[in-house]
Formats: C-alpha cells, sequence, structure tokens
C-alpha cells in the first residue's frame, strides 16, 4: 500500500498502543474479545460459539493474534492449499489453517525490514521485503533468497505466469525475475516512478503510481497503452474486474492530503472515466467479490467496511463495522473462494469475516501436510516375554559407584554364545559367486539383533513341528498362535503376472466357488456364501430384476448366477459391493467400512457382520415385496418392511411379534409387528447351568423392566415389557451378541457344563440328565461311540467348547405358548415322546444350517469364517473367502472363546424345500438389446457410434461376436519395493469398467457395432487412463458427457442375454475384461486371441503386431485402431480387428 502523505504517526507503533493490552481498560468495549491483562502474546481471541452467521452475509468468525503489538503489514489467503498468510513489521510471517484460524507456521522472514507483499506459489511462499525477495516453503525453509541492491526500495510483485515475476517499488524500473534460475532476465524503466500496486487483466499490465495515476501497459514489450489520472495526491488501492478499473485514493487539499470519498471508475473498453461512485466512508483498500454480482468492498483505515455495486449507489446500510477496538486497518485480502475477507490491524490481531459457517478459502484447495506430534518424555512398554527386546532399552542412573547387581571378576566368565542356524529362506534366495554366498535381506530382525536364548536349545519345543510358511509368521512363536492355519485370515499373493501364477486351488479342492477378499467391504463374504445355500433365497433372487439402477436382489442374483457356472474358481462380488456403497442406509448403520479400518482391525467384525444380517434380510424384503403389476423391470419405489405386501423373505424369515407393555397402574398396550431375526439375551445374574434351548426361548419371549410413556398416567413409568410370537418362521437367524467378555464367559462355562455332563457315567452309560427330556447315550472313555446326532467322535477333545444343539424342536401351543427344546434323534424316549405329541399340537424341528465365527487374531485384525452344511445335508464346509474345506460336523458347534467367537447362527425348517417353488426362470428378455435412451444429457444423435440390433438380428447360438471394454482407476495400487530391487504388490489397483464395446461378428454389417456403452459411475476416478483407454474428464458425467451414456447394470444386462443364448466372444485380453466387468462367461464361448499364438513361458503377443502380422492393418502407436469408415464417429476400439481371428482359432485350440 502507499501511505505516502499520511500523518506519520500512524507508521509508528509502540508496545502499548492496542487496548487490549491495558488492563484497566472498560470491559464493555472489549465485547467478544479476551484480553490478557498480562500482556503476554495470545495464542487466540475466538468469536464465542454464540455467534450466528447469517448465510450470505458477512461477519466476523474468528480474530487470532499474530504477533502482539506489532502491525500487520500485508495479508494472503494461501491460492493452493486452506491457509491464510499474514506478515508484519518485523518481518515475521504466521500462517493459520483453515476457517478456525489454527496456527501452522511461524518464522522470521527478515530480521528487520517489514513484509510488504506475499504471494503463494505451489511448492512454497515469495516474501518481499525492502530489498530482498525470499521464497520459502510453507514450513519456513528457505529455498532460495534473492538480495537485490540496498538503494532500492520494493513495495509490489507480480505473478505473470508460474516461473516469471515482476518486481517495482519506488524506483524508475521494473524487475522481471526468473523463479526457475532466480535471475534477473529484464529490467523495464518505468517514466513515472513509484510502482507500489500491480495488477494484470487478459489485455494489460496496471501499475499504480505514488503520483495518483494508473499506466495501462502492454502485456508484452511493458510499454504504455494508456494512463489514467486518477487523483492528484497519491494513489491508495485499485483493482481489476471484466471491463472495470476502481481507484481510491488521496487528493491534495489545503497544502495536505486528505482522503477522497469519490472511487474512479473507468471503462477498459472506452479507455476512459465513467460516472464515480460516492461511498460514505473514507476508502483506503477495495477489492472486488464477483459471485453473482460484481461487488465491490471497500475499507477504511478505521475498521468501516461498505459493499456496493461498481455502476450503481452506495447505501449506507451496507456498512459494517470491523471490531478492531480502536486500532486502524492494515491488511485486507479476498479469498479466492470469495466466502472469506481478512483484516489486519495495528496491533498484530487478524480479523476473519465470512458469509457462512462452514467456508473455504479455495474451491479445489489439496491437503495440508502437518508435522507429526512431538512425543516427549514417553518411554516405550517392555514386554519380559520377548526374547528380543534388548534389555539396554532399561534406563540406568548414571552414578560412579559400584551396583548391588555387579557381579565379582573372579565369579565372571566369557562365554561365546553359539551363532544361530541361517533363515532357510536366506538359504533358498541364496546365489553363491564362488564360495561367497549372497541373499537379500528378509528384514524380519532388526539390525545386530539376536535373541537371549535360542529356541533350539530349549527342549520344551523339539516336539513341536508347526511353523508358519510366511516370515510373518516366524517372527512370533508358532506354539502361542492358538488360531489354526485353515482359519486364518487369507490373502493373495501378486507378482508381476498379477492373479495368473496364483494357486487358488491350493485353497479349494471343491467345486464350490469362494469369494476374493481384496474388494473393499469384503467382510460379508461369507454371509453371502450363506445366503446363496439357502435354495429359497438363491432362486428368489436370480428370478428377480427390476428397473432400479442399484438394487441389491438383483445384484445379489447376479453374483449368484456366476457362482453357479464357476467350477471351484473363485469369484469377486465388485458389483454387489459397488451396488451396496451406494444405499444411504448402509452408511447410516455403519456398515461401509474404510479401507483402513477393515485392514488394521479397528472394528469390532462380529457386531458389524451382525447388523450386516439385518441390513440385508430387511433390504431384501424391503425390494422383493409382492406388489401390484409384473415383478420384471418394477419401477424404483418399493414398499417399506410390514406392509401389506409380502415376499418370499418373509416367509423364510418372517416372525410375528405381540409386544405387550403393563403399567404398574395396570393398563395393557398390546402392539403387534414383525422381525427377521432374533438377538440372543444373556442371564444377569450369576452364570448357571443353561441350555441353549432355554436361552434361546428367554431371548425370543424376551421379558424386560424399562421406563416407557404411559397413557393413562401421563407420564414416564416402570414398565414390563413381554414378548410373544405368534407364529414359527421357516428359517430361524439368531446374532449371538457375543460383543463383550461378559458373554464370552457365559458362553466359555456353558460349554464346560455340557462337557461335564456328558462325562457323567454310571456304568458305562452316560447319566440321563433331565433338563428338556434330553437324552444322550455315550459308551465308555476309552471306546468313544455316537454322541449328539449319530456322529462319531474321535477324541474326547471334540466334545470340549461345544454348546449348541444341532436341531432344536419348537412347539407353540394353541394358546401361543412357545417350547423349545434341544433335539437329540438318537434318544429314543424323547422320540416316541415327540411323536405321540405330534398330532395334538404342531411342532416343528430346525437343523444348524450355518453358523458365521469371529476369528480373534491381533497379527492380522481378524476375519470372519463360515461353517456352511453342504447341498447333500451331511457334509459341512469351511468358507473362508476363497479357502473352501471340508470340515467335521463338530467344528461347526465348536466355539474355543479365545480365538473364534460365535457370531450368527441359522437354524432351517426340515422339509424346508417342500414348501418352495425352486424353479429358476431366466428373467432377462431379448428386449434388453434394443435402442435404449443415453443419462447423458448432451448427447447428439448424429454422432451415433453403433446401430443397435434389429429383431431379424438377434444373435443365435454360435454367433461370434467381438467384445472390447475399457477401463477407469478407483484406486491405485499399493507395492513395496524389495531390497533386491523387485516389487511386491500388497493390494492391486481398483478398476471400474468405463466402456464396453460388441460388434457383429457375422452379416452384412459385419464388424459395425450394436454396443458402445459409456458407463456412468458416481465414484471418484483416480485415473482415467486417457493413453490406452481414449476416456477423457467427463465422458463418464451425466451432465457434460456426449457419449451414449448408460448405467453399468443397463450393459450387464445385455452381455448377460448374450451369454445366456450363447453366442462366442472374440477379443484380446478377455479374461481381465470379463474381470473387471465382474462376469463369469464359460470358456466354450470365449475365443481370446492372446492365447491363439501364446508359447508357454513366453510373454503375450500384442493384438497390433497381430493385427501387423496376419492381417496387413500397421498402424503407429499413436494412431488408434478405428473401425470402418461408414460410421459417423469412429470409437478407439480394436474389437473389429479381432473378429478375422476367429476362423483361425477353429484350427488351434484356445485355452
Amino acid at each position: 500500500m502507499n501511505f505516502e502523505g499520511l500523518d506519520p504517526a500512524l507508521a509508528e507503533y509502540v508496545p502499548a498502543l492496542h487496548p487490549a493490552l491495558d488492563p484497566h481498560l472498560n470491559a464493555s468495549l472489549l465485547q467478544n474479545v479476551e484480553l490478557d491483562p498480562e500482556g503476554v502474546p495470545l495464542e487466540g481471541i475466538p468469536v464465542p460459539d454464540s455467534v450466528h452467521i447469517m448465510e450470505g452475509m458477512y461477519s466476523e468468525l474468528h480474530t487470532v493474534v499474530s504477533e502482539v503489538g506489532v502491525p500487520v503489514s500485508f495479508s494472503h489467503f494461501d491460492l493452493h492449499e486452506e491457509m491464510l498468510w499474514v506478515g508484519n513489521h518485523g518481518g515475521h510471517a504466521t500462517s493459520f489453517f483453515g476457517p478456525a484460524l489454527e496456527r501452522y507456521s511461524s518464522f522470521q522472514v527478515h530480521s528487520s525490514d517489514d513484509i510488504r507483499q506475499i504471494q503463494s506459489l505451489e511448492n512454497g511462499v515469495l516474501f518481499l521485503t525492502k530489498n530482498n525477495l525470499k521464497y520459502m516453503s510453507r514450513g519456513g525453509l528457505i529455498i532460495f533468497d534473492y538480495l537485490m541492491d540496498e538503494s532500492e526500495d520494493m513495495h509490489s510483485l507480480l505473478l505473470t505466469d508460474p516461473s516469471t515475476l515482476l518486481v517495482g517499488g519506488l524506483t524508475s524500473h521494473v524487475i522481471e525475475i526468473d523463479l526457475n534460475t532466480v535471475q534477473e532476465t529484464q529490467k523495464y524503466t518505468v517514466e513515472v516512478p513509484g510502482v507500489t500496486i500491480m495488477r494484470q487483466s487478459n489485455r494489460f499490465f496496471f501499475c499504480g503510481h505514488t503520483s495518483g495515476k494508473v499506466s495501462l501497459r502492454d502485456l508484452r514489450t511493458f510499454a504504455v497503452e494508456h494512463e489514467f489520472d486518477a487523483y492528484s495526491g497519491s494513489l491508495s488501492d485499485f483493482d481489476v474486474h471484466g471491463n472495470l478499473l476502481v481507484t481510491c485514493g488521496f487528493s491534495s487539499r489545503m497544502n495536505g492530503l486528505a482522503c477522497d470519498r469519490f472511487l474512479k471508475v473507468y471503462d477498459l473498453r472506452m479507455l476512459r472515466a465513467i460516472t464515480p461512485l460516492q461511498v460514505h466512508i473514507d476508502p483506503l483498500f477495495l477489492k472486488f467479490i464477483p459471485t453473482y454480482t460484481s461487488r465491490l468492498a471497500i475499507i477504511s483505515q478505521t475498521g468501516q467496511c461498505q459493499f456496493c455495486e461498481p455502476t450503481g449507489l452506495a447505501n449506507p446500510a451496507d456498512i459494517f463495522h470491523v471490531n478492531t477496538v480502536g486500532q486502524l486497518i492494515m491488511s485486507f485480502d479476498v479469498s479466492a473462494s470469495k466466502q472469506a475477507m481478512v483484516f489486519g490491524d495495528s496491533e498484530g490481531c487478524v480479523h476473519l469475516w465470512t458469509d457462512s459457517p462452514e467456508i473455504t478459502f479455495n474451491a479445489y484447495s489439496r491437503e495440508t501436510d502437518f508435522a507429526l506430534p512431538c512425543i516427549v518424555d514417553t518411554l516405550p512398554h517392555l514386554d519380559w516375554n520377548q526374547d528380543l527386546m534388548p534389555l539396554s532399552l532399561i534406563p540406568v542412573p548414571l552414578t560412579t559407584e559400584s551396583l548391588l547387581s555387579d557381579w565379582p571378576v573372579s565369579n565372571s566368565a566369557p562365554a561365546p554364545r553359539r551363532a544361530p542356524a541361517v533363515d532357510p529362506e536366506i538359504l533358498r534366495a541364496m546365489k553363491k559367486v564362488g564360495f561367497i554366498g549372497y541373499a537379500p535381506n528378509p528384514r524380519n530382525k532388526l539390525r545386530n539383533q539376536i535373541p537371549y536364548r535360542l529356541k533350539e536349545l530349549d527342549n520344551e519345543f523339539d516336539n513341536f513341528s508347526q511353523v508358519p510358511e510366511s516370515p510373518i509368521g516366524r517372527e512370533e512363536e508358532p506354539h502361542i498362535y492358538m488360531v489354526a492355519k485353515k482359519y486364518r485370515k487369507v490373502t493373495i499373493k501378486y507378482s508381476k503376472l498379477g492373479l495368473e501364477d496364483f494357486d487358488f486351488k491350493h485353497y479349494n479342492k471343491t467345486l464350490f466357488a469362494g469369494l476374493e477378499p481384496h474388494i473393499p467391504n469384503s467382510y460379508c463374504n461369507c454371509m453371502i456364501q450363506v445366503l446363496y445355500f439357502l435354495e429359497p433365497v438363491r432362486c428368489l433372487v436370480q428370478n428377480h430384476l427390476c428397473q432400479k439402477e442399484f438394487c441389491l436382489s438383483c445384484e445379489l442374483g447376479f453374483l449368484f448366477h456366476m457362482l453357479d457356472l464357476s467350477r471351484g474358481d473363485p469369484c469377486q462380488g465388485s458389483n454387489f459391493l459397488r451396488a451396496f456403497r451406494t444405499i444411504p442406509e448402509a452408511a447410516a448403520l455403519g456398515l461401509i467400512l474404510a479401507d483402513s479400518d477393515e485392514a488394521t482391525g479397528k472394528v469390532n467384525l462380529g457386531r458389524l457382520v451382525q447388523s450386516w444380517n439385518r441390513f440385508i434380510l430387511t433390504q431384501l424384503h424391503q425390494e422383493t415385496q409382492e406388489q401390484e403389476g409384473p415383478q420384471a423391470y418394477r419401477g424404483i419405489g418399493s414398499s417399506n418392511f410390514g406392509s401389506s405386501g409380502d415376499s418370499v423373505i418373509g416367509q423364510l424369515f418372517s416372525c410375528e411379534v405381540e409386544n405387550c407393555s403393563m403399567c404398574r397402574c395396570g393398563k395393557e398396550t398390546v402392539r403387534v409387528s414383525s422381525t427377521l431375526l432374533f438377538t440372543l439375551s444373556y442371564p444377569e445374574n450369576k452364570i448357571k447351568d443353561y441350555e441353549f434351548a432355554q436361552i434361546l426361548k428367554r431371548s425370543i419371549c424376551l421379558e424386560q423392566n424399562t421406563q416407557a410413556w404411559c397413557e393413562n398416567c401421563e407420564k414416564y413409568q416402570p414398565t414390563v415389557q413381554t414378548r410373544n410370537i405368534r407364529c414359527l418362521p421357516d428359517v430361524l437367524v439368531i446374532n449371538c451378541e457375543v460383543n463383550s467378555s461378559k458373554e464370552a464367559e457365559f458362553w466359555k462355562m456353558q460349554a464346560e457344563y455340557a462337557f461335564k455332563k456328558l462325562m457323567m457315567k454310571k456304568g458305562d452309560c452316560i447319566v440321563l440328565y433331565k433338563s428338556s427330556c434330553l437324552c444322550v447315550f455315550l459308551p465308555s472313555r476309552n471306546e468313544l461311540g455316537m454322541a449328539e446326532g449319530g456322529h462319531s467322535y474321535t477324541s474326547i477333545e471334540e466334545l470340549k467348547n461345544v454348546w449348541i444343539p444341532y436341531s432344536i424342536k419348537m412347539k407353540l401351543s394353541k394358546n401361543k405358548e412357545l417350547e423349545v427344546y434341544n433335539w437329540d434323534e438318537s434318544t429314543e424316549v424323547c422320540h416316541h415322546f415327540w411323536q405321540e405329541r405330534r398330532p395334538i399340537e404342531s411342532t416343528y424341528v430346525y437343523d444348524l444350517m450355518a453358523t458365521i465365527v469371529h476369528i480373534l487374531d491381533s497379527r492380522t485384525g481378524g476375519s470372519l469364517v463360515g461353517h456352511i452344511k453342504g447341498v447333500t445335508h451331511q457334509q459341512w464346509y469351511l468358507f473362508n473367502d476363497f479357502l473352501i474345506e471340508p470340515v467335521d460336523k463338530c467344528e461347526a458347534v465348536q466355539f474355543d472363546m479365545s480365538w473364534k467367537v460365535p457370531a450368527i447362527l441359522y437354524y432351517v425348517r426340515r422339509n424346508l424345500h417342500s414348501k418352495y417353488n425352486l424353479t429358476i426362470k431366466n428373467p432377462i428378455e431379448a428386449s434388453v438389446l434394443l435402442a435404449e435412451a443415453s443419462l447423458a444429457r448432451k448427447q447428439r444423435k448424429c454422432h451415433a457410434t453403433f446401430i443397435p440390433l434389429m429383431l431379424n438380428e438377434m444373435p443365435q447360438v454360435g454367433d461370434l461376436v467381438g467384445l472390447d471394454a475399457e477401463f477407469v482407476t478407483l484406486n491405485e495400487e499399493e507395492a513395496e519395493l524389495r531390497s533386491d530391487g523387485t516389487k511386491s504388490t500388497i493390494k492391486p489397483s481398483q478398476m471400474s469398467v468405463a466402456r464396453i464395446t460388441c460388434v457383429r461378428g457375422q452379416g452384412p454389417n459385419e464388424g459395425v457395432p450394436f454396443i458402445d456403452d459409456y458407463i456412468s459411475t458416481q465414484e471418484q476416478v483416480v485415473d482415467y487412463l486417457t493413453q490406452y483407454s481414449g476416456i477423457k474428464p467427463g465422458d463418464l458425467d451425466a451432465k457434460i458427457s456426449s457419449k451414449h451414456l448408460t448405467t453399468l447394470k443397463s450393459t450387464y444386462l445385455k452381455l448377460r442375454f448374450l451369454i445366456d443364448v450363447g453366442v462366442k466372444f472374440v477379443g484380446h485380453g478377455l479374461q481381465k475384461d470379463f474381470r473387471v466387468i465382474n462376469i463369469m462367461v464359460p470358456r466354450d464361448q470365449v475365443i481370446d486371441t492372446v492365447y491363439l499364438f501364446h508359447m508357454p513361458r513366453k510373454r503375450m503377443i500384442s493384438l497390433r503386431f497381430l493385427a501387423w502380422y496376419f492381417l496387413g492393418q500397421y498402424r503407429p502407436y499413436s494412431v488408434p485402431i478405428y473401425l470402418p469408415a461408414s460410421l459417423n464417429s469412429l470409437p478407439r476400439i480394436p474389437s473389429s480387428t479381432v473378429i478375422p481371428f476367429a476362423s483361425v482359432s477353429r484350427g488351434l485350440k484356445c485355452p
């Protein structure tokens, strides 16, 4: 700013100038300001929480202190991050982060000179002082320091491009500096000295002079094009916006300078002055705030702020006052987003004004790097059980005297430590050159680290033979690792070939399909498998089809169809989880996890999967409820759970519940509702012997005391609430609710009670214990025979940790009273007892079908696995993502609470399948291939890139279809570089399909596309891969895209119809395409040109080379492969190029 002609006293300051430092000041004058009577520097002066900011009107949000007593000389909003920079007259710079003005950094720029201008760049901040230009990082490190002549007196700088800077001042020249070389490249002579303000537009450089003139200069030569003589005294400030230039300054009056209340307005099109704008304050600063209108913010030095239009009249009602407590405004700036203004006063205070409570300084700010928290006076926790803990970590006081623990020299003798055996992993990877071996360091121990006690010398571990395969497992003692190997969390080990060399068959010898775990929120894989093995649910979702874009029932049906076609190969539920992440209810329930939470084990997976279980049943019920009209292609709207509409989910899981509330005044209220599952409720008193049937009945017919509103008493009263059921479900779903050590201890004690009862004998038989008439026969200990359910136990260990039965029997009497019993078919007495009562009252037997357990593992964060009874209803299987193993029946009911915690139980009524129609009818019809409207609003029909199929062109079995797909990246891959230079992929990049193209493989229109769909996406795209895919930003946005945009579900249905018809897909690298699209295609329907001429252990041959060698179609790498020129717009796809290779494949065996 130019202050020449002002009162010289304004330029002088003393530390006691600010009234905030005077402890005797009247407190009524200091509203909303916290004062420090000791005069020490204040960290900040926050606005009280009760301050209300009216939307659209600027008002004060926060006030902080930069440096007490030192006037602010310049303030600047960072253009790249959410930061505010403040420089003062003492040469000190301070930065504040965010609207809360949290102090980020503070450092000294110059020892004595004031900071006259600040300019933020991408990698740092420029600071201009009197004869010095410094470029410093945002943390205060000097990047470069450019010194000028001592005679220079610089006041302003202007960044003309990212690498060029203009610097001007009270001299006769303006310097141009190259920021890359930090050298002066040009020196422009200024006819009128004193360039204190510089601005730039798309036509001119604007230079404000101390003489009151504004010169317009050429952008290339810096020559004067025009000049405005604004004021007779001096220029204070000016700003440019559009075609308007507005100035404020001082006029000469009575041999002095007086602030001129007329703002001079100039039209840059005609290069002349227009009607000046009279304001009601003494203007010192002004800035355009172009939002909906070109408003001007005019600031006086006394703290008055007025808003007005440059071509209108100033209204006194638009004047606001900055609460500076009598201090003078020294600096002013407006953020790039126009949502915030900042004022700096003469006592070092910074006042932030905003137009809303939640604002940003920039439209698109990058993340700010914060310093790591300083850990002071903290010592690490020392674990005495760790053999590798160095004793030197224990601090010992320094002393010159002998210690009590010092051994005399006579009792000490050196004992050399035998070197431990070399890690077999090192020996395996070692390469020998002569007699010297070289091996990469596995990095599983610190430098010079060795255990104080070698494990090989311990006799107690001689018989232990279980050694983990991975180096990570070798870091821990295997004998204390409780989790069995098949229950541990499985991960996919990626190589440079990706998944191609990973042997999934090693983990799955069955024909069931596993699910891959690397997709976000794949913790529900085991529950998806449970729903798949419930045949009524599987048939229901595969028969379901609607128009809703993100329908979990549709996506679950597509996923189950893939599991049907797979013959032991793993599948991935990426499309289902993609739709799951878009459901607002799932996010509200906390079911959508971040990658870090799932990987580090910060969430309780047991509680999470129980909430997911409740959510998915409710969601499937809502989406499949019977409504008027045909089921296929129903509208988006669906009735809520509990309405008149019914569904197969409701018939399977729903149970009508009668809730009765009894107030102590005697008023009874009855409410009828429905529930899809039950949650176990455990007794509060001391743990005693309970059967599972007793706890289950107690949980279904729940009785509890609570405070509830009584209409009769008209106040909250202690109320007894009881719950009774009116009917029994076909599938009984139980959430175990073992979320604390108390519930875990209850399960553990009940399993011990059950084991003791089995071991009670009288002669050669176990004593019949009377509890719900459960009778068990077991021979002597050395000849264990048949137990519950007729299973032959091989050891006593299999009887431990078992509490839940394999079957339960439930009876609902005519009075709607529920009875629940543990059921054992081997007990003839009980069997005859039930047979005699069956004709009298209805009874149901439920068999255990699945158990979901939470595996506690501190190393990996835990996981979820499922035990599911197979389709034969005899063999049980363990489902651990893509690991599937047949297991003994007893493992499904054994719960070692130290690492294997029950989460969900599924009991299924016997003869369930006879009640439901298990026929699957494909709901996808040929109409999905017909022409459809695009989601893009700006698509032009004249630029169509495909011709839809006509009715006479519908594909038949064996028809050829060329297929190509393009993808975008949603998440970059996570990889690490090993010590030997090799790259190890920890987590692959997450791809999403962006474009799918299908071309005709025969007929008169051979080579002409009939599908060319761009897939709309709402997820954030990290990389569009434009170099390979041709997809550009905006192509997948329905608001601005000009492409034929559809939903992923719509295009997926087209591909599913082609697969179901039996067409043969021809393409290059189709395996990856189908994987990202998340669709399963039988191998006999795929002709992949990447395998036609592939030799074992050799790299794949590109399609470009094949087209050049066999078809003579050569194109440079910069030229894409196009379709025939008959189309108006030629998409960048190689689909038509692979069609000629289909005939070649008939003579070759394509895998």
